[in-house]
Parts: structure tokens; C-alpha cells; sequence
């Protein structure tokens, strides 16, 4: 990827249980689009949606309602002409039905494909367990499932890598015939049990992808996040932020909107020396199927 091609910026809604009683994430269509609308005007043309459940009592709790996405997907192109959506795909546990019928049946242009396991761990500082210690589980045969179901679908999957050796296993994936189409790996830093928000890491996993593969930073965290924003800027990644990455702009200021992160990080990229791609500018260096 040349450091000068134009950066393809992603916005992150809203994630997968962040409370909108403490932040300020959509949970409804409306909301979504309203939100969407923000961010695409200030650069971004892929956005990145979790569903969640509607009613007062439900917006901090997933989703996997087809019919629920459909509505999301519906008003955020009617507020974003053009917008590509990437749509999450992350199931804890053996049963992700819910998660293979929204890419059947929605057929999104992009879908996060988690590309392998993590122990999901934070300590507190007392020495407790933030939550309950957990694997986030994405099995081989749990992969290929939603490789599958995304070329039926004609859906592009993004290679969510949470750590050094996911990385590796995406060239393996492609090299026993798992999959065989454009590479579009998601570099997942901040975790606190996967791979850390430090930039210097950032050579060594570009090195370490495929040769052809596109990349991009997810970056979870604070202000130390946006130094590794331009440092990927700087060696040719794609870009993406959102209030599902972060509540906090490079001042440590709280932001209220997504479209305050991509107006931040929009900026970096003109820094940077690159041009923000537009959604069809988006779909070439992505590779994302033409669509009748």
C-alpha cells in the first residue's frame, strides 16, 4: 500500500454494549442515521454498525434482528448516498445463527470477520477483573462459516486481528483454501490482552500480512490512540474511529458525536499528506464487489 494513496475512513457507531445512559451512542435507526450523517460529512465513507435491542430498556444489549438491520442499513444510505456498511459479525459462544442470517439476508457490503481467539481480559486497578474473564472464541470452524456465508452474500470480510498471531493465521486461511479474495485486515490495538495501542508495533504487522493485503488500525483507548492514528497515516493504513473505539478526542476533551472523531482523524490524514476516499474511491482500493 503506497504511504500517498488517498485513506479510506471508517466510523465505528456505536459497538457492541456500550450504555447510551453513559455515552452518547445511537441505538435507533434514527439515531444511526443521524449519526452516520455526521460522520460522512465530515469523511467518512464506511460505517461500521452493531444492532442493538429497541425499547428503554434494551440499548446497552445486542441485537441480531434481520429485519432490525435492514432499517439501520435503509436509513443510514437514505442519510449517507453512496455509504458502504460494514457490519459486525462478534458472537461469544457456538451459537451465531443470528450473526450468518444478517449477512445472508442484508448482504452488506463489508462484514467484520474476527480471524481468531482471544482471552478478553482487563484487571482494575485494586487487582479486580473489569468483567468476568472471557474467550472471545472464533474457532477455524466458526471462520470459515462466515467466509462462507460472505461469498454467498457478495460481502467483503475485514480480518479483525487482535493480536500478533491472528495476523499470521489470515495468510494461512488464504493458503489452505479458505478464502481467496481481496484482504482487508483490521489491526485491533488497545485491548488490553491483545496487541497494545503503541506505534512502533505497526512495522513489524505490516510486515508480517500478505504482501497485497489492505490494512487499517482499530485503536481503543485514550489519548494514547492517536499517535498510532498518525503513525498509521503515515505508512499508508486506512483509518477508523468512533465512539465504539473511544469517547475521547486528542485533547482529552469528551466527545458527544461521531462525527467530532472523524472530523480528528480526517485531519491527521490531510497532515499525513493523504486525500480522504470517497465511498466508490473506497470500493476500488478495497476491492468491494460492484453491485447490480
Amino acid at each position: 500500500m503506497s504511504t500517498n494513496q488517498k485513506a479510506v475512513i471508517t466510523c465505528a457507531l456505536n459497538g457492541v454494549l456500550t450504555d447510551p445512559r453513559q455515552h452518547h451512542v445511537p441505538v435507533t435507526p434514527e439515531e444511526m442515521a443521524a449519526e452516520a450523517k455526521r460522520a460522512f460529512d465530515a469523511g467518512a465513507s464506511i460505517m461500521h454498525i452493531h444492532l442493538r435491542q429497541q425499547g428503554e430498556s434494551g440499548g446497552n444489549l445486542p441485537s441480531w434482528d434481520t429485519n432490525l438491520s435492514r432499517e439501520v442499513q435503509e436509513a443510514i444510505r437514505a442519510a449517507c448516498p453512496g455509504v458502504i456498511i460494514n457490519h459486525t459479525t462478534g458472537v461469544v459462544g457456538g451459537d451465531y445463527q443470528g450473526a450468518l442470517d444478517c449477512v445472508r439476508k442484508t448482504k452488506p457490503e463489508m462484514a467484520a470477520c474476527n480471524a481468531g481467539s482471544l482471552n478478553y481480559l482487563k484487571v482494575r486497578a485494586n487487582g479486580d477483573w473489569a468483567w468476568p474473564p472471557m474467550m472471545f472464541d472464533n474457532p477455524v470452524k466458526k471462520i470459515q462459516d462466515f467466509i462462507d456465508v460472505m461469498d454467498e452474500a457478495g460481502t467483503l470480510p475485514e480480518f479483525e486481528c487482535f493480536d500478533v498471531g491472528i495476523v499470521r493465521c489470515v495468510g494461512m486461511y488464504r493458503k489452505a483454501g479458505m478464502y481467496s479474495g481481496p484482504l482487508e485486515y483490521n489491526f485491533v490495538m488497545g485491548v488490553a490482552s491483545g496487541m497494545p495501542a503503541n506505534p512502533d508495533l505497526l512495522p513489524f504487522l505490516i510486515d508480517l500480512k500478505e504482501p497485497d493485503g489492505s490494512w487499517q488500525v482499530t485503536a481503543i483507548g485514550r489519548a494514547e490512540i492517536w499517535s498510532l492514528h498518525r503513525r498509521c497515516a503515515e505508512l499508508g493504513g486506512h483509518l477508523r474511529t468512533g465512539l465504539e473505539d473511544t469517547f475521547y478526542l486528542a485533547d482529552g476533551s469528551k466527545a458527544t458525536s461521531n462525527g467530532q472523531l472523524i472530523e480528528e482523524i480526517a485531519g491527521i490524514a490531510r497532515k499525513a499528506g493523504r486525500e480522504i476516499a470517497s465511498p466508490d474511491e473506497a470500493r476500488t482500493l478495497l476491492g468491494i464487489r460492484t453491485r447490480d
